[in-house]
This record gives structure tokens, sequence and C-alpha cells, in this order.
């Protein structure tokens, strides 16, 4: 098995906590965030049910301390907010000790900001400054400049497979040297744009998202922010510091079906699932929970479950489970939000259950675990598929 690199520190801001310890509260004891929208004004409100974040702007701003004249987008402050815990979380008092770098995930950037005041920017003046924080590069300055850091950062757009190539990519640099140390994840919020947008596609449940059930209608949207803290070997020794598990495995790959559909097969999560046993080492038996994309839309489920019986075999799959019903589909954020409960179960040895399931797929022989359960985990492989045939892998394992 590959060692892997190491994960010292995680944060995250979801529809179902506002820290790391508040989630896993919330996953144990089947806390949904599912609800009707708060925070945008749209015709949607009490039609479309979503997974928010139940903080406005103008908290996030004070959560922050940030001044009246800041012009970040909700994006940006959800994604700060997760990524000074991380940072927090891992002990971390000087940013700049070793060569740190950011690489963050985001796919709606500051679309909320640029919704809002679109109509006015060239009438009212103090509006102009959101101009600037469109863009999805302008949320990973902001977080470096709210972290101090000064080193390399970058910005990946990959669809909902983002936040997972954000993770596979500071591994990379960690593995070749290039850097000491890297704080992934990922951060979204929720916009009128993204919602019209899936409702136009014809993919939101008009109830609760049922991930892997015959009856599956569609998925929920969500926000959420988590960054991890990787850290090289040398810097655990040097600091003696907690490894809270490491990322082993990794894996991406392109089916190049459909701007927005998966391969009917599963071809292209196959090859991302197969790359990251190829890196972790590791054999498909020795898996113990996979934490599903598993975002409740027709196509999403039929293509991961037939990808997933290809590796594993039908009679041979480990638990698996959705953990969207709980959040949403946060986007961008969703491989990041869920490479923490990823590593929360390896942690605690739970297996996370797959809310609202009722009726197995008549496509094959997969059931999902519906309630909590205990087992001892070592591995855990978490899948995130995004439009343009998007598909990556990663594998998270107990540190030795």
């Amino acid at each position: 098995m590959n060692k892997g690199v190491a994960i010292t520190g995680m944060g995250i801001i979801s529809s179902i906590g506002n820290t790391v310890e508040e989630n896993f509260i919330s996953l144990m004891n089947n806390k949904v965030g599912i609800t009707t929208i708060e925070n945008i004004s749209t015709v949607h409100t009490d039609v479309i049910k979503v997974g928010e974040i139940k903080k406005t702007n103008q908290q996030l701003v004070d959560d922050l301390q940030l001044s009246p004249e800041n012009n970040f987008s909700r994006t940006a402050m959800l994604g700060a907010i997760a990524a000074k815990q991380a940072v927090k979380n891992a002990g971390i008092t000087s940013i700049n000790e070793y060569k740190t770098g950011l690489i963050s995930a985001t796919s709606v950037g500051g679309m909320d900001m640029t919704e809002r005041f679109y109509y006015e920017y060239f009438e009212n003046a103090d509006t102009e400054k959101y101009i600037s924080s469109h863009n999805a590069g302008d949320i990973a300055d902001k977080i470096a400049n709210e972290l101090g850091l000064i080193g390399m950062v970058t910005t990946i757009s990959t669809a909902c497979s983002s936040a997972a190539n954000a993770i596979m990519l500071g591994a990379r640099l960690i593995k070749s040297g290039k850097l000491d140390r890297v704080i992934v994840g990922g951060t979204d919020a929720l916009s009128k744009f993204t919602i019209n947008g899936f409702k136009t596609l014809m993919i939101l449940s008009d109830g609760y998202n049922k991930p892997f059930d015959n009856d599956r209608k569609g998925l929920n949207l969500g926000e959420a922010a988590a960054y991890l803290v990787l850290e090289s070997d040398e810097i655990v020794k040097k600091e003696n510091k907690k490894v809270l598990a490491r990322v082993s495995g990794y894996g991406n790959a392109n089916d190049a079906f459909h701007q927005t559909a998966s391969s009917e097969n599963g071809d292209g999560a196959f090859l991302a699932m197969e790359k990251a046993f190829q890196v972790a080492q590791l054999k498909p038996e020795q898996i113990d929970y996979i934490n599903v994309h598993g975002t409740a839309t027709p196509n999403n489920d039929l293509s991961e479950g037939r990808a997933i019986v290809r590796l594993f075999g039908e009679n041979k799959t480990p638990d698996f489970s959705s953990t969207k019903p709980f959040t949403g589909h946060t986007l961008a954020a969703a491989a990041a939000i869920e490479a923490v409960f990823s590593v929360l179960a390896i942690q605690h040895n739970v297996v996370f259950p797959n809310l609202n399931f009722t009726t197995q797929m008549e496509e094959f022989n997969l059931v999902p675990q519906t309630t909590l359960k205990h087992a001892t985990i070592e591995h855990v492989l978490s899948n995130s598929f995004g439009f343009g045939g998007n598909c990556s892998t990663l594998i998270f394992s107990k540190c030795e």
C-alpha cells in the first residue's frame, strides 16, 4: 500500500453544521439540512428544497470581521471560514514557514453578487467593487489573503469534481517535493443562477433526494465549503503532528460522452476508480466504505452503480452511501465536504446512512447502507463526477 500524504487539519461549513464537530453530530443523528430557501429572493422560495447555510451574508461578514467596504462574495466568505478552521485545526501558527500553497475549487464563483447587482453596475458606483469578485480566481486570492498566505495560489473548476481534483493536485505537489504543505478544498454558494440552471436541466427533485433509489427524481442543490491541510511527512515528523488520515489514492478520467450526462456504463467513473487503486496500491476488496457521488439523478446513479459493479462485482461491493441527502449537492465543494466525511468515517469507524432509500434499483443488485453502521474502517473510496465527463476518485486511509 502507498503510505499517502498526511491530512493534518480540516474545516467545514455546510447546511448541517458550521464546524467539523457540528457536521459529525448531524451525520450521527440523521440531522438533515434540506429546507426551503430563505437567503435568496426567488420565485422558487417555497417550492424548491436546498441545503442552505442558515447564515446571512451580513452574519458571515461579522464572523470574518470584514470591513463594511469589502467585496467578498458569499462563496468567498464560506471558503475563508472553512479554510481558517482547517489551518487552526492543523495547529499552524506561521502559514509561510514552509513551502505552502492553496488550491481552491469553485463552480459558482462570485455569481451570487453578479446576479444581485448586475443591473446596478452602471447606475450605482458602490456596487462596481463586486465586478472583480465575479471570477473564480478572486475567491482563492481572498482566501489566501485571509490566511496571510504568500505562496502558490491556484483555482480548479471542473464542475462537481473540482475539489477532488484540488485534493489530488495538492497531494501530487507534496509527493513531488514541489510544496511542503497545501490547503486544498472547495467552496460554492447557492445562487439564482444555479437554481434556475439546474431547474432548466430538469434534474432537481420536487422533494428530498433519494440516491440509488429506483424512484429517485433528482437532486437538491446545496452550499458549503471545506478545506483540508495536507503536509509532508518531513513536517509531520519535525513538528510531531497528529495525522487525521492520509490521501493514499487518486485518479481522474473523462468519458467524453456528453456535456452534462455520464456514460451509461460509467466508463469515466470506472477508469477514475481504477487509477485511484493503482496509485494507492490497494485492491477493491480492501475498501471498507464507498462515499458515492450519489446525486439521486436517474443518469448519475445508474452510471456510477454500473461502474461500481464493473470494479467490485455485484455481490462483493463494500458498504456504500451517499451523504447528499444530508447536505444537498454542493457542486465544487461536494468532494471537499465528502473528504471531511470520509476522514470522520475513518476516525470514528462508522458508515454514514444513505437516507430516504426505499426501493432497490432494477438495473443491478446494489443496496446502500441505510442506517448508521459501526464497523472497522481502514480505507474509504470517495467518488465525485461532474459535467463535461469530469470523473475523479479519492482514496482516504487510516494513518499508520
